[in-house]
Parts: structure tokens; sequence; C-alpha cells
């Protein structure tokens, strides 16, 4: 059995199913590769595939191709620009990665190919190499600098906390602020603090503390959890959301042992929730239940107002809708692609050209000097003014011209010297 034979698809190894021949039995090009295509499209619309990442180029219009191999096979890749938002680091050769995607058919070459949604490295040791670059490259544009930092406010009325609703962080710094300060507001901006979907929900929050002015401090974090599940913290849009903050921010992050790159942008390091919360209240009090009534209203919001989502796209598949417009797009970014680069080679071809062409017009014009004929062992002979020693300006081509005694100018390749005229002797041109 083809596992991965769909409805619409026909296998080629089956009796029972065989492809449609045109008539007469033959194809024409086009027929043949639309019928590969709509083969290989249905039967592969979803895949994972691991592999070594070869020859892989940008795109001048920002599209990513590359060749995906192992030991025994290769096959072409192409992620466009805007699947390429997900990354956050740049993919090379020899890099180990996870493609999901599924494969296409480039009718106007004959080719097939993986047409790649997501990308992801394996491995921890790549995961720190990818944070460690990060943080350099960051570290090198000033956002880390000490001399950025803002001071805490040391009687804050209103603090913000950036965190998920479910996890013990957000239990940990109400408990310490209900304890010491019950007179301090509390802006709970829910966010998730784990996954692909975290960061810009963690930069959505940063940005409405901000531009709302919700509080005079924010706290950003979660608790504990491995390398991968502290990855959104170190998200490049999170760690500059963190910089641009306008309010002070104390990054929380895991325990004492953990890091993020949001610790380094963050105003001030705390090494849990807690102390974080210790940090930005003072003054022993109960946090009141108008805390918690806020975090229930805002929960049931948030809840309502998702619910009404899951029932406005339940009748549409995102990963269909998704397939469908790669396929149409992709063609098109090709042809784009290619365009590109033969308007670019034509306009090299055209510069090549014009160099040439001002090569020879230079060298033209060098041997017309008049200083490179003198250098050959030519004379430029004028009539000098007696009375004022003026040179005429037209040179004397021709004896007739001459008459005893005048005073002529001898101008050679290097100096000049004067002459008087005693004789004249004239012949016919041959």
């Amino acid at each position: 059995m083809n596992p991965y034979k769909k409805s619409g698809a026909f296998d080629l190894s089956s009796d029972n199913e065989k492809p449609v021949l045109p008539e007469q039995g033959i194809f024409t090009v086009s027929s043949l590769t639309q019928m590969i295509k709509n083969n290989l499209e249905s039967s592969f619309s979803h895949v994972q595939v691991d592999g070594e990442v070869s020859n892989a180029k940008l795109s001048s219009a920002g599209h990513l191709y590359f060749s995906l191999k192992d030991r025994e096979a290769l096959i072409q890749a192409v992620m466009f620009r805007f699947q390429m938002n997900s990354l956050d680091f740049a993919v090379t050769d020899g890099m180990k990665v996870r493609v999901t995607g599924s494969v296409s058919v480039y009718a106007p070459r004959g080719q097939y190919q993986l047409l790649v949604s997501t990308l992801r490295k394996q491995g921890v040791g790549d995961i720190l190499a990818m944070l460690e670059e990060r943080k350099q490259r960051l570290a090198r544009e000033g956002l880390f600098d000490n001399d950025k930092k803002k001071p805490l406010p040391r009687l804050p009325r209103k603090i913000a906390v950036i965190t998920s609703q479910q996890g013990a962080a957000l239990h940990d710094i109400l408990t310490v602020l209900k304890r010491r300060n019950s007179g301090i507001d509390v802006v709970i901006l829910p966010a998730p603090v784990q996954g692909e979907d975290a960061p810009p929900v963690l930069v959505k929050r940063l940005r409405q503390a901000n531009r709302f002015n919700l509080a005079d401090v924010i706290i950003i974090g979660r608790g504990g959890g491995s390398l991968e599940d502290l990855l959104a913290f170190s998200d490049e849009s999170v760690v500059r959301a963190i910089a641009e903050s306008r309010i002070p921010v104390v990054s929380a992050v895991g325990h004492e042992v953990d890091w993020s790159l949001a610790d380094f942008a963050a105003d001030v390091r705390a090494p849990t929730p807690s102390a974080a919360a210790e940090m930005v209240s003072e003054n022993k009090d109960a946090i009141a239940s108008q805390i918690e009534q806020f975090h229930d209203e805002l929960a049931a919001s948030i809840e309502s107002k998702l619910n009404y989502a899951r029932l406005s796209i339940k009748s549409f598949s995102p990963a269909d809708i998704e397939a469908r417009f790669s396929r149409i797009f992709m063609p098109l970014a090709r042809r784009l692609d290619d365009s590109i680069d033969i308007i670019t080679q034509t306009l090299q071809d055209r510069i090549s050209s014009a160099l040439h062409a001002l090569a020879l017009l230079e060298s033209d014009l060098q041997s017309s000097n008049p200083l490179a004929i003198l250098e050959k062992g030519y004379a430029v002979v004028q009539r000098k003014d007696p009375g004022s020693g003026r040179l005429e300006k037209a040179p004397i081509i021709d004896a007739k011209d001459l008459a005893a005694n005048d005073l002529l100018a001898i101008t050679f390749a290097s100096g000049m010297a004067d002459a008087a005229v005693k004789e004249i002797y004239t012949y016919e041109k041959l």
C-alpha cells in the first residue's frame, strides 16, 4: 500500500488506478507536467523533513532558496519572505534543520521542490550558539549599555506585570505585593510565555503599557524552565521592545540560574519573579480584592473574545488557505526573481560595453595629442614677430608661406628654439 496516497492522486504502482491518457496516448509537455504537479502536490501537502542546508541564497526579493540534503539525496527548497518573519537566525550552509512545508512543482522549469513554512535548528548546542551570536550583535548596537539603564521608582503607584495568567510567576508576584504594599495598583497584561506565539504578544503588551502610560514600572517574566522554554524572552523583537521602553523594566525570567537576553536589555534583572516584586514595593500591606476581580474580568473578557474568534474561523482551515496561497504565489515570485536576474545581467553587460567604448575613445584621443606626435621626432614651426616677439597662432605647414630672414620659433617634444630663414626650398607633392 502506498502510505502517501490520498483522494485525487493516482498510484503508478497500482493496476487499478491509471492516469487518464490523452487521445492517441501522447502527452504534451504541459499536460504531463500538470498531471505530475497535481499528483505530487496532493500527495505531499504537509511534510516534515530533516536535512542539512546547502547552497543557501537570499534573493534580491528577500526569498530564501536552498538545498536540503542527506547522504543519499538532495531536494531544492524555498522559503518566501513572508514566512521568514518566524526566523530568528541566519540560515547557513551545513546547518542541520527540520523544515515543515509541502511539495510543489515549478512547471516552467520542470522542477519539484519544498515550499517551506517553518524552519528550525536542531539541538541545544545550536540554540546556545544562536543566543550568543544574537547577544554579541545586540550588544554591539548598544542595547545593553549601562548608561541607558533607568532607575526604578522608589514608591510606584502602578505596576504592570507581563506574564502568563496560569503561571506560578504571577501568583508569586501578587503574593509578595499583597504582603508588602496594598496601596500599589497592579495591571496584569496577560501573555503566553512559551512557544512561537509568545514574542509578538509580549512585544504588544510592552508597547501597550508605554502607549497608555499604564504603570510606573513594568515586571516582565515567567517561572523557571529549560533553555527552550525561555526562548521567547530572548527573541530579538522582545529584547528591542524592552530596550525601547520609556517605563523602567524589571526582567524576572526563571530562577536565579536561568538567563535570557531580556535580562541584559532590562533596566534591572531580578533573580526570580518574587524578587522582582520585592524590588518594586515597599511597606507591608495587603493587595486589595479588586486585583483579583480585575484578574477575573480580564480573563473572562479574553476568553469571550477567544470563543468568538474560534466560532468565526471554525469553517476555515489556516493550513489549507496558506498552502493554496503559496502555490499561487510561488510561480509569480520565481518569475519576479528571474526577471530581476535578467535585468541585472543586462545592465551589467551595457555598463561593460560603455566602459569598453570609453576606453577606445580615450585611446583615440591620446593618439591625437600633439605632444604625442612631437615625441616621435616631429616639431611645430611658428612665425615670430621681430618687433614684439609674439608667435603667430597658426603653425607653418608650407615653405611657400615663408620669406627670407623670417624669424621662427620651433617647438620640440621638450623645449623650443629660435631660427631665421636663410633660403627657401619647395617641392611638388607626389
